[in-house]
């Protein structure tokens, strides 16, 4: 017994811990369930609606003291009000903490609801009960209910996915489990075949009794669609509303009823999406989400891990945005890339001959040359093998080790007769002068490709003499205009080279329809959509010779990460999380509990088996599968790209054995292949996660024959995407084996763990084709797979502590943007601008300087004279300012709505029936601003309504100017404080501290610009020429309330280029029954009798609105 499971048999385990947690919870299911089964049809749903009523009443006390709130705030004066919203803000917080204790009070009678209700559609093919309305409206749209006089009559089999399906499942034990974890707002992980989708019922039925909304966020459309069809009924037999996001265009009144929904089913891309089109809404009605309450979230790895640091961007065009220079430097990069390969090449035949000689000395030059040519191209194939022969690898890391010493002060040795340097760890291509000589060629500037050291050139332009003010600033333009085209070119040099040398078609991407796809690295599927972030996109393009997409600018961006740490609950289910518990906790507070299989897993892993090079390793795969093809066993070998599975391929139709191939190129197949993939005999290639979430089914003579076998041809770096390929053989107790072929060429083994296994098979003399197998060696595989995942939670959390600054001032701007959207605080937010100017003018200048800033903005005197400016105290200064800016302010607004409302009196009383929406002219005496206002609530406010909308409208504009500046600045800034770390600075401190500066100057301008426009807002009159005491405001007849129009705007997900930061599983099939025909919802004619029972036609019944 090992240390630690000494300490295990003592203290426990976490897995057992959180199982002595739950277990009473399960137990109060299983006590509560007899009784619940026993209820008739009726009266288990009145038994929901008991449920129901008891979360309301348990804070009914709370959300009356609410009401009362709101409905005060309008009689209080502006500077009042925010202390009753910071009121309303805590009770809504605690009528949240009073649901959720409620909610746990009710756990127990809602699963075993759930599960009864379950158990009664797997056992009678029709369930009758009493209809009401809900029943009604449901049967005018679906087929599974009907209305027989007053008695509605739900079946149990109904479409999804374009499937018939029959009700055939019901909860066991274990399922409880995940489901009270899933509420507390946990990860559960479940194995392969244990049902994930049916859990997520129970806490989803659960939440959605207290009327907040429960989202289900799901990875891809289908399985969004197909959930809410398949688990639907289950809950609309109680009455809870069911919609999908994704069936539904976005900003439309159907996808925001979606919303309204109990139950809301979508993909994280859409949900993110959705937050940031209501961010850049410029009516309320454009609004789709409510507030984000909980959500669980299917594939919780994938969504919060791979796809977490993933922004997702909506762009539109920036001026000039096709003016690249990536067509135009291509052809210098393909001759810098192709005298590189030449020099590696000859490097490495240079090596191989001075290796070989006995000569020590000759022997040292031979492995300089080798290394040489390492840096040159370090994914040359022919460097791979030679590298794998004994001795060769420890030799150049021994060389490496010299030139490295003393921080790299010999590395210009190897690296000053290249053209340029590749990084394989850290992903960077670096130009030396030798590259930079080749591509400037004959060119008139020899700096044409060097960055100019600008701010030595700035000191030295401050030290030149006999300059005026306006030739040194003439200057100094010129020295940043320079060094902005310089810094662009070098920075298009450089991506166009990683593009050249680490981005390969057909592995990281694929061409198709002359646009470039990102292939996922882990599903090996295409992610529509998705462009590679910093311009590497458009250079791909380039090399490939398809059309480079313009420039755009980010209009509003969120990473995913962020979106969901909004919810006031979040949980999340998966097959594979363990390996990630540590990040899961560290940024969303997630802990992960491992729930027990219903069956013990049969499956047998085995040890890893290491050969030396890639052909012994694909030499033995072969022989392996034509072994288990004999033995009768289906097959799933496990690849790491589209170029692996296709040689594969090409290695299994030459020994004429058949087989099915999954990637990137072939996944519309997907669905029948998976369906296939569990035959006797039946070979298929696919990805390491391939059909994430896919159930691989085995008929009783493949279980005898030993069950489904996994052969991964790869480890992959992360133990979760191996664990998910393993995962696809042992559901439900099947037998069936797993086993991953690994050779010393492989990128992990190369990169991290292959030295001191190369030097054990050197020592012990193993010839070509022999392997190595032991629980060691893939031991230390393991260890190497964490160092790359410690590596890569390091590279996510910094790419998050980026975003999380963004982020930071996003929640500022969007909640003072949703402020003035919906007018309720907009008030306040003014106060709060007024009394910010006030404070500065009077703390940031000297008497001249207050005087002239307080005319500026305020439009007013100071109210106090020079010798008080110097005497009195800062604070009470600016009171008083304030005091008379309010009062000014409040005059203002006041006359405004003065003079309006004979107007809008008399066209209400006059024309009322022909005008909705009326525009009024207000001008500061800058800029005329034609305000639109609803008349029938400007007539029934007295023109207050008309202050209101004018107020909107200025803040709306002012701040979605100032945020997309900003968003343009914070862009730009992330990029050049990379350069910080050449002075051995922190590039995320510099960033930090400068984001912040951006962002008080765009607050600042944003409260000047706002102030300034409404101190001097009046609307313009005319002295009518007879009675001069009669004035004319002009007003005419305003256009509908305009919708925002998204299709200027691009949205896509960008991907960091990092390798190790592309996301995962954008596509995924479960258990896919063969596709027919999609079924459309039924149709009914309008002059036919309406469904629901009424005995009206179904056009003035529930088709009234159709």
């Amino acid at each position: 017994m090992g240390f630690n499971e000494f300490l295990s048999s003592i203290f426990g385990n976490k897995s057992t811990r959180d199982m002595k947690e739950i277990k009473p919870w399960v137990e109060k299911v299983k006590a509560a369930y007899p009784e619940i089964e026993k209820l008739d049809n009726d009266a288990l749903r009145a038994k929901t609606e008991e449920l129901k009523k008891y979360i309301r009443e348990s804070a009914k006390t709370e959300c009356a003291k609410v009401e009362e709130l709101k409905a005060s705030i309008e009689s209080l004066e502006l500077e009042d009000r925010e202390e009753v919203f910071a009121q309303i803000d805590k009770i809504e917080k605690e009528i949240l903490e009073k649901y959720e204790k409620a909610l746990d009070d009710v756990l127990p009678a809602a699963f075993a609801i759930v599960k009864a209700t379950a158990k009664r559609f797997s056992e009678n093919a029709e369930i009758v009960v009493t209809a009401n309305d809900f029943d009604r409206q449901l049967a005018a749209t679906k087929d599974f209910v009907r209305i027989e006089g007053d008695k509605a009559i739900y079946q149990n089999h109904w479409t999804a996915g374009g499937n018939d399906m029959v009700w055939n499942m019901v909860h066991y034990d274990v399922q409880l489990f995940g489901g009270v974890v899933l509420h507390k707002g946990k990860i559960a992980e479940m194995a392969t075949g244990e049902g994930k989708t049916l859990v997520a019922t129970l806490p989803v039925f659960l939440n959605a009794l207290t009327g907040n909304g429960v989202h289900v966020v799901t990875v891809n459309d289908y399985l969004a669609k197909r959930d809410s069809e398949w688990m639907g009924p289950l809950y609309m037999f109680h009455g809870l509303s069911v919609d999908c996001i994704d069936k539904h265009q976005p900003n439309s009144d159907a996808r925001r009823q979606a919303y309204m929904a109990d139950i809301t089913f979508g993909t994280n891309n859409e949900f993110g999406f959705d937050y940031l089109r209501d961010n850049m809404a410029i009516s309320p009605k454009d609004l789709v989400q409510r507030r984000h309450n909980y959500a669980i979230v299917d594939e919780v790895d994938s969504v919060l891990i791979d796809d977490a640091r993933t922004p997702l961007i909506i762009s539109g065009p920036v001026p000039k945005g096709d003016d690249q220079l990536f067509e135009q430097l291509r052809p210098l990069v393909e001759r810098l890339v192709e005298a590189q390969k030449v020099l590696a090449t000859r490097y490495l035949s240079e090596a191989k001959r001075l290796i070989a000689s006995e000569d020590k000395n000759e022997v040292e030059e031979g492995f300089l040359a080798l290394y040489r040519s390492h840096k040159a191209l370090p994914k040359n194939k022919a460097l791979i093998k030679f590298l794998s022969e004994q001795g060769i690898k420890a030799g150049m890391l021994k060389t490496e080790e010299i030139y490295m010493e003393q921080n790299n002060k010999r590395m210009h040795e190897v690296t000053d007769p290249l053209y340029f340097v590749i990084d394989e760890k850290l992903n960077s291509v670096d130009l030396t002068d030798k590259g930079v000589d080749l591509i400037t060629g004959n060119s008139s500037d020899p700096t044409l490709f060097v960055l100019p050291d600008i701010a030595g050139q700035l000191s030295e332009l401050e030290n030149i003499p006999n300059l005026s003010d306006e030739e040194k600033l003439q200057k100094k333009d010129e020295l940043l205009t320079n060094y902005a085209v310089k810094s662009e070119r070098v920075h298009t040099i450089n991506q166009l080279l990683k593009a050249y040398t680490m981005f390969e078609k057909d592995d990281e991407y694929v061409v198709i329809d002359g646009q470039v796809k990102i292939v996922d690295e882990q599903t090996g599927r295409i992610m529509e959509g998705r462009r590679y972030s910093d311009g590497l996109h458009q250079a791909i393009e380039a090399k490939e010779r398809v059309k480079v997409e313009a420039a755009t600018q980010t209009f509003a961006t969120i990473t995913l990460q962020n979106y969901f740490r909004m919810y006031h609950k979040l949980s999340g289910m998966t097959g594979t999380a363990e390996t990630e518990a540590g990040e899961l906790w560290d940024i969303y507070k997630l802990d992960v509990v491992v729930i027990p299989t219903n069956r013990p897993i049969a499956r047998k892993d085995m040890n890893d088996r290491v050969y030396k090079t890639k052909r012994e390793k694909y030499k033995a795969v072969i022989e392996e599968i034509e072994k288990l093809v004999a033995a009768g066993r289906p097959v799933l070998v496990g690849t790491t790209s589209v170029e692996i599975s296709e040689m594969l391929s090409k290695m299994l139709t030459m020994r004429h054995i058949e087989h099915n191939v999954l990637n990137a190129k072939l996944h519309q197949k997907e669905a029948d292949i998976v369906a296939k993939a569990g035959l006797s005999g039946t070979v298929t290639i696919a990805t390491n996660m391939a059909g994430r979430g896919t159930d691989i089914k085995l008929s009783p003579e493949v279980k005898a024959a030993g069950g489904l076998a996994i052969i991964g041809t790869e480890r992959h770096e992360s133990r979760r995407v191996d664990r998910q390929l393993r995962g696809r053989a042992g559901r439900q107790g099947d037998p069936g084996s797993s086993v991953f072929f690994v050779s010393l060429e492989d990128d992990l083994m190369r990169l991290f763990s292959s030295d001191r296994i190369a030097s054990v098979m050197d020592k012990l003399g193993f010839q070509e084709g022999e392997m190595i197998e032991h629980k060691m060696i893939s031991s230390s595989i393991e260890r190497a797979q964490k160092k790359v995942e410690e590596n890569n939670f390091g590279i996510r959390k910094r790419l998050l502590e980026y975003d999380d600054v963004m982020n930071k001032q996003r929640t500022v701007v969007y909640t003072k943007r949703r402020h003035a959207l919906m007018g309720e605080r907009i008030g306040m937010d003014i106060v709060n601008m007024i009394w910010d100017r006030c404070a500065n003018a009077v703390e940031s200048n000297d008497y001249e300087g207050c005087k002239m800033e307080v005319l500026q903005t305020l439009a007013m005197e100071v109210p106090f004279t020079e010798e008080e400016f110097r005497n009195e105290k800062k604070d009470k200064l600016a009171e008083k300012t304030f005091s008379i800016a309010m009062e000014n302010f409040k005059r203002k607004t006041e006359r405004l709505a003065q003079i309006a409302n004979p107007v809008i009196k008399q066209v209400y009383e006059m024309q009322g029936h022909m005008y909705e929406n009326i525009l009024i002219p207000i001008t500061d005496g800058k800029r005329m601003y034609n305000i639109s206002c609803n008349l029938k609530a400007a007539y029934e406010s007295e023109s207050k309504e008309v202050v209101k909308a004018f107020e909107k409208a200025i803040l709306l504009h002012v701040i979605d100017e100032a945020w997309k500046e900003n968003l343009r600045e914070l862009d730009e800034l992330k990029h050049s404080v990379q350069n910080a770390s050449y002075e051995q600075k922190d590039p995320l401190l510099i960033y930090k501290l400068e984001s912040v500066t951006l962002f008080d100057a765009m607050v600042n301008k944003i409260n000047n610009q706002t102030v300034s426009i409404l101190m001097r807002g009046q609307i313009p009159v005319q002295q009518a020429p007879d009675e001069e005491e009669t004035r004319r405001v002009e007003v005419r007849e305003a256009a509908p309330e305009q919708r925002q129009d998204m299709s200027k705007y691009q949205e896509n997900k960008q991907d960091l280029h990092d390798p190790n930061q592309q996301a995962a599983a954008n596509q995924d099939t479960r258990e896919q029954h063969r596709r027919e025909p999609v079924r459309s919802e039924k149709i009914v004619g309008r002059n036919d009798p309406c469904p629901c029972g009424s005995g009206k036609k179904y056009k003035n019944c529930h088709g009234r609105n159709a």
